[in-house]
């Protein structure tokens, strides 16, 4: 299974934990507190201390939360948890100012609790889809209004940018690059073979905070088989009684390993100021066509457009956008003279 993480800072500290809430390094110089909104401390250790060869040098040490100095002194600071809050990023250093160690110490509360970053768009936090088989996907998520600032990460080696990012597992090898609203993210599968069966699904987890380092996950796991929706078909006119339509380009090749069933809706009535005759159509009446080729249709009288859409042959996922073409000319008004 493989495991996409996104985040956005870096940190590494040792802790020992005097109480029973969990936690876990994300990244170098990441750590995350799991809690559940009690009271509570957990120690950060700025150097490695050997018990036998203690000295005073670490008395010496202070520290500093987001740049602020702190009252605490010595190599252990205490970080104070109050509900959500205690997070932030810890810097210790030596009496003269030298920095020997920093942590960005984030917060992650009970996942019963509400969300506060992300929002459900058609009842999920991430919406993910394909057009093929290639290996390619893209990732899309939806910011709460009030999230002007966010931020987030990937567990991934990064490039310059800040926009490229390079994943691997176990048995898969992902090249990833962040949309410039960093609303989602396009990925690419360097070893998807298309013709194999897919067997472990992708696990994509998304990890975001806030400005008051408050974390929060949001997890999806999906084969491509389940997420695929082709492009639109590409239709044209014959002439004025047969329409013509073939596999949208960007389909995964040979057509006849993977089919595509077209669904054919017949638009009749006054609708030629309509800019797309399809738009929220639930066809009453439409047609089911399995074809691996070019496909024509001749149309019923009286027929002014004629709407297409396809999906996988082999497997229950999204039907396409529609596509459509007009039969019925637009004929200019003339004005009438006396």
């Amino acid at each position: 299974m493989m495991l996409f993480v996104f985040s956005i800072l870096c940190a590494f500290v040792q802790v020992t934990c005097l109480n029973p809430r969990s936690h876990w390094t994300l990244l170098p110089h990441i750590l995350v507190l799991n809690v559940d909104g009690t009271l509570g401390q957990y120690p950060l250790s700025c150097l490695e201390e050997d018990p036998l060869k203690r000295d005073n040098h670490t008395q010496e040490i202070f520290w500093r939360r987001n740049g602020v100095e702190e009252a605490q002194r010595g190599n252990t600071h205490m970080v104070q948890l109050v509900e959500s809050f205690g997070g932030g990023n810890y810097t210790c250093h030596r009496e003269d100012g030298t920095l020997l160690n920093h942590t960005e110490v984030l917060i992650m509360q009970d996942e019963s609790k509400r969300r506060r970053i992300l929002v459900k768009t058609e009842q999920e936090y991430l919406k993910c889809s394909t057009q093929n088989y290639n290996g390619e996907f893209h990732c899309s998520w939806t910011w709460h209004s009030s999230r002007v600032n966010h931020n987030f990460l990937c567990v991934c080696s990064v490039d310059a940018s800040d926009q490229h990012w390079m994943c691997t597992s176990a048995h898969r090898n992902f090249s990833c690059s962040v949309d410039g609203s960093r609303s989602g993210v396009s990925c690419r599968d360097k070893q998807h073979c298309p013709f194999a069966e897919e067997k472990q699904p992708i696990h994509m987890t998304v990890y975001v905070r806030t400005d008051h380092f408050l974390l929060e996950s949001y997890s999806k796991l999906f084969l491509l088989s389940e997420i695929v929706k082709p492009d639109k078909v590409r239709i044209g006119k014959v002439n004025t009684t047969v329409v013509e339509w073939s596999y949208p380009s960007s389909w995964s090749t040979p057509y006849s390993y993977f089919p595509l069933t077209f669904q054919i809706f017949q638009v009749r009535g006054r609708c030629r100021k309509c800019e797309n005759p399809c738009a929220g159509s639930k066809p009453p009446k439409a047609l089911t066509i399995h074809s691996t080729d070019i496909c024509q249709f001749k149309v019923k009288h009286k027929v002014k457009a004629v709407c297409v859409r396809a999906k996988d042959a082999l497997c229950d996922s999204e039907w396409s956008e529609w596509s459509h073409v007009r039969l019925v000319k637009k004929y200019k008004q003339h004005k009438k003279y006396a």
